[in-house]
């Protein structure tokens, strides 16, 4: 019986929101993917970068600030630095996590870049809060250089960027050739550098790709038979945060369709991972995708949890 090819996609829980807090983070989700390897899954693992990108975002900045030979990294800069530290404490964790059980296996980071469109209209509506708080005389200089700032009342102004759509996956073959030889990959972290193509040369974008898009995106390119989805919640829930919260333990894309309709899910935590299992679904109708938190994930993939969305 061959293995059980999947795409598991890390939130922030996974990760941790400090360099601290990922050291000890990273081992306990370790333990669950470890746990998907004894049960036979083959991994390719993508991962949020929130907190992390808008760490280094900070820091270049505030180097520029100190020393001011040096020049302010831009996002796809902050991006690649992002993918390769946290694929760093990630790969290493599992790494030693597998041999702990007596498992041998090669855990390798993808250094990922992924298309947008420059004309995307999420470059004229930014959205992604990122970097640290400006005082009013710091915001009008990002504004003055053409970027977006928003004011958080009480608290000063924050940069903010566009969240494209993903278009194609740069290392994708790379990706595929190393997930088919049976090695667990780790790729396209934080949505992927975002890169604009220009007569064969790619750009980096004033951008962040939102990860739930590339997680679908990366399952349906790769023909999975599972997108796992690793949150900070153990279901989908109707009425979330509500006294008659109800959780969903399986429906239909026509179903999770309706309940977008009806406003069910919150933009920027649920909504984009319904987003990418609808995405992947409708690409590759025999697969599945399963919605539950790193804690339950054991007993998730029994049928003992969590939510199972299919076509």
């Amino acid at each position: 019986m061959s293995r059980k090819k999947v795409v598991v996609s890390l939130g922030h829980e996974a990760l941790g929101y400090t360099t601290l807090e990922q050291w000890d983070a990273v081992k306990k989700t370790a333990k669950a993917l470890a746990g998907l390897v004894e049960a036979d899954y083959q991994l390719t693992i993508t991962h949020s970068n929130g907190p992390q990108v808008s760490m280094i975002h900070k820091a270049m900045t505030e180097l520029r600030r100190v020393y001011i030979d040096y020049t302010p990294a831009p996002m796809c800069v902050c991006s690649a630095m992002s993918q390769g530290y946290v694929g760093y404490d990630l790969q290493n964790a599992l790494r030693s996590e597998l041999l702990n059980r007596g498992i041998s296996k090669t855990v390798s980071t993808i250094l990922t870049q992924v298309t947008v469109d420059p004309y995307d209209e999420a470059f004229y509506e930014p959205t992604k809060v990122i970097g640290r708080y400006m005082s009013a005389e710091d915001a009008e200089m990002e504004i003055k250089k053409g970027n977006y700032v928003k004011e958080e009342p009480g608290k000063g102004f924050r940069r903010v960027v566009a969240a494209p759509k993903p278009i194609h996956i740069i290392e994708l073959d790379a990706i595929r050739l190393l997930a088919d030889a049976g090695q667990i990959v780790i790729a396209c972290g934080g949505g992927g550098i975002p890169v604009i193509e220009q007569n064969h040369v790619l750009k980096g974008a004033s951008a962040v790709i939102e990860k739930d898009s590339i997680a679908g995106k990366l399952a349906s390119e790769l023909k999975v038979d599972e997108l796992i989805i690793l949150t900070s919640v153990p279901y989908v829930y109707l009425n979330y945060g509500k006294e008659d919260q109800t959780p969903i333990e399986k429906m239909t894309i026509a179903q999770a369709g309706e309940y977008i309709k009806a406003g069910e899910f919150e933009e920027g935590t649920m909504l984009p991972k319904i987003e990418a299992a609808i995405s992947y679904l409708e690409t590759n109708p025999t697969g599945s995708v399963l919605i539950t938190s790193l804690d339950m994930s054991a007993n998730a993939i029994k049928g003992k949890g969590g939510t199972i969305i299919t076509a």
